[in-house]
């Protein structure tokens, strides 16, 4: 089977090129780097929206992204049981798309952070968590300045399981240390009702070379290995 992904470029994406050179030269996927104005979801088998600052961060992080006629297409490659993975800004176009469901805030601290952090996988049964372990510890970076996640909708999340990561110390605690950004409960990240699409306020695509990650991890290999495995049990 020959998997194509793509990686959605919008005016201000800055993390565009690292995932495609990790889903292409890391992962040896083939990845196409398509512009959100052209993008066709018929022609790939998964997406990636990538981080950084879609449309300058106008309005509101995501807000102006989320109109694009990328979403629509994303729509439909997920009725498709096409997978899609939002990082960082991705995270805040999918919800702003109401893709996903909650929203990103200004980090309580008010400060732009960067720092490699710890994330819990709470579901490892989506299509971008499949080959991690049910509270496996993933190190992993983040740099955000609106990524404090909210949800007046707590309860229906975890009753359908869609809390994805919670940001935890070194023994896998959720505790307030642990918490960069002042998430809600620690939530780090999310997915739809159908667990075919993913987002996260972290960044897989730093932590996938050992040149880049502390201590030799490569857990954003993880994410990517599992959303091939994926698409190779349900995308026909």
């Amino acid at each position: 089977m020959n998997i194509k992904i793509a990686v959605i470029q919008f005016p201000g994406s800055n993390c565009d090129l690292d995932t495609l050179y990790v889903l292409n030269n890391v992962m040896k996927i083939d990845a196409e780097l398509v512009w959100h104005k052209q993008f066709d979801g018929s022609k790939f088998d998964g997406a990636v929206l990538p981080g950084g600052f879609s449309f300058g961060d106008y309005l509101r992080a995501g807000i102006i992204a989320a109109h694009s006629p990328a979403i629509d297409q994303a729509r439909q490659m997920l009725n498709d049981d096409k997978p899609i993975i939002g990082t960082c800004n991705g995270f805040q176009i999918l919800t702003e798309a109401q893709l996903l469901p909650g929203a990103l805030l200004q980090n309580d601290s008010l400060k732009f952070i960067c720092k490699w952090i710890r994330i819990r996988v709470d579901n490892n049964q989506t299509a971008f968590t499949n080959k991690m372990g049910l509270g496996d510890i993933l190190d992993i970076p983040i740099a955000h300045g609106e990524g404090r996640y909210f949800t007046e909708k707590l309860k229906e999340l975890e009753e359908n399981n869609q809390i994805v990561f919670r940001y935890v110390n070194e023994s896998g605690e959720a505790e307030e240390n642990a918490n960069p950004n002042g998430s809600l409960e620690n939530i780090a990240g999310v997915c739809d009702l159908e667990q075919k699409c993913v987002g996260l306020m972290p960044h897989p695509e730093r932590a996938s070379e050992t040149i880049l990650s502390p201590e030799k991890t490569v857990h954003g290999k993880l994410f990517f290995s599992s959303m091939l495995n994926f698409i190779e049990r349900n995308v026909k």
